[in-house]
């Protein structure tokens, strides 16, 4: 009988040091929690949405949450590729979130208000990991974070645009 040799993967060896990546990943996971709480919390939005502007918002959220769950893909392989796992639980993703959830079902223009304070929320943790990623020469978290900022940004400002008189 053969005994199978125990196999070692290499080292990570990407040009950032192993505690920078943890610094890293730890700031993408905060990241990854409020970007799926903010999906979902568009998501039910989108389900639960009445109103005159019905029609509006209901197609609004869905072309919303649609390019979150497309983002999430994106947060959790960077920071899978710097070596670490993903959170992927909805207890993780509380215990991370910066963003509390929304309970039960409020009115068009409170589920406006809710996602434009959730959209900066988010914009201001991709922003607090640039100092950790300049740090580290991270360019491809850096790419990330500028993506989502860049979105997170525009998005509030549409939907702020909708609470004008």
């Amino acid at each position: 009988m053969k005994t199978k040799k125990p196999t070692t993967l290499p080292a990570i060896d990407i040009g950032i040091s192993a505690a920078d990546r943890k610094r890293i990943a730890e700031g993408l996971s905060g990241l990854l929690a409020d970007s799926y709480t903010l999906y979902l919390m568009t998501h039910n939005f989108h389900w639960n949405v009445t109103g005159p502007m019905f029609n509006t918002l209901h197609l609004m959220f869905m072309g919303q949450y649609t390019e979150q769950w497309n983002a999430l893909d994106v947060i959790a392989e960077r920071i899978r590729a710097l070596g670490h796992a993903a959170p992927g639980t909805y207890k993780e993703f509380v215990r991370l979130a910066s963003i509390a959830e929304v309970e039960g079902v409020p009115s068009a223009t409170d589920m406006i208000r809710h996602l434009v304070a959730a959209q900066e929320a988010t914009a201001r943790t991709a922003r607090k990991l640039f100092p950790v990623v300049d740090k580290a020469n991270d360019q491809p978290s850096a790419d990330v974070l500028t993506q989502r900022l860049e979105v997170h940004e525009k998005t509030a400002w549409m939907l702020r645009s909708l609470l004008e008189e």
